[in-house]
């Protein structure tokens, strides 16, 4: 894994905790890097507990506008199996997103809507979180464009390479 991935992978745990609503010493969970897949990470994170939560991660290839600071930006997918969540897909910029505005994906000519939240995207529904994951099983490329509140239009291409490997480890993981 690259220092830069580890860095985001590090930065992206702790965000999925307070966006999960976990409050956690350090103490209380163990951290496990399942693997790099080409242009995708996989990490699990198990409480003492035995509650578990597995996450993979993917930075851009390309940003648009190129003369902007677009920061870290950042797509996960998450399987949280004690909470009965699967396939949960979050795409996170480095600046506020547009209130009211929408971010979109597209993969393959098929594109699909997510709500913003500050610097984060979401789906409006599990069903729709099931249908953009399997079709990034089956693509190649996908991208996201969204809006910042400043108002400039800005897209993000991420490699799916890898995406079905790092996949699978997290649903083995958390199985």
């Amino acid at each position: 894994m690259t220092k830069l991935h580890f860095s985001l992978v590090k930065g992206a745990l702790l965000l999925g905790f307070f966006v999960a609503g976990f409050s956690v010493p350090a103490n209380a969970e163990r951290r496990e890097i399942l693997g790099s897949f080409r242009n995708w990470d996989a990490v699990l994170i198990e409480r003492d507990n035995g509650e578990k939560h597995c996450m993979m991660i993917s930075m851009p290839k390309d940003s648009q506008p190129a003369n902007v600071n677009h920061g870290e930006v950042y797509m996960t997918v998450t399987h949280r199996p004690r909470r009965q969540v699967r396939d949960q897909i979050n795409f996170v910029t480095g600046y506020d997103l547009r209130v009211g505005s929408e971010a979109t994906a597209t993969i393959s000519n098929t594109r699909y809507n997510m709500f913003v939240e500050g610097r984060d995207a979401w789906h409006y529904t599990q069903a729709d979180d099931t249908r953009m994951t399997a079709s990034m099983k089956r693509g190649n490329t996908l991208v996201m464009r969204a809006t910042s509140a400043r108002g400039t239009n800005t897209s993000y291409r991420f490699s799916l390479a890898g995406f079905t490997a790092a996949y699978n480890a997290i649903s083995a993981a958390c199985a």
